[in-house]
């Protein structure tokens, strides 16, 4: 279970607004890094932290890695992000820039409304207890 304190839904809005905006593109001052997707932006719990100080198992993101991938280096470039079972790992090799933005999108977007509504769907009807109201 994650320990990071962050609100997974906010995150995930973020990381799809990051990468809406671009984020995993090439730097215009190091072209000839490649950017990794969920490790480079504000989601990682170790972002531009070269110690990676947090294990993963605190990251929001590992509750969607599946148990055989729970040990991995990078757990969560293991995240099924489609009904073909396609994974960050999977996408990186392909080497289609086009595709590694756009499946991690779809996933989010659907990941999102999922929270969304499960969210709503499990809201309080009252705006208080009953036991408050006698």
């Amino acid at each position: 279970m994650a320990k990071d304190d962050r609100d997974i839904l906010e995150l995930l809005k973020d990381e799809l607004a990051f990468i809406e905006q671009g984020g995993y593109g090439r730097s215009v001052r190091t072209p000839w890094l490649p950017k990794s997707a969920f490790q480079d932006s504000l989601t990682c719990i170790n972002y531009a932290d070269s110690d990676r100080a947090h294990p993963c198992s605190e990251c929001h993101l590992q509750d969607f890695v599946a148990d055989e991938h729970q040990t991995e280096q990078v757990p969560c470039h293991f995240i099924a992000l489609n009904d073909a079972g396609e994974t960050i790992e999977d996408l990186e090799a392909q080497d289609n820039q086009a595709k590694l933005e756009r499946t991690p999108k779809q996933w989010m977007r659907n990941k999102i409304t999922e929270i969304e509504v499960a969210r709503a769907t499990h809201a309080p009807t009252q705006a208080y207890p009953q036991e408050a109201l006698t």
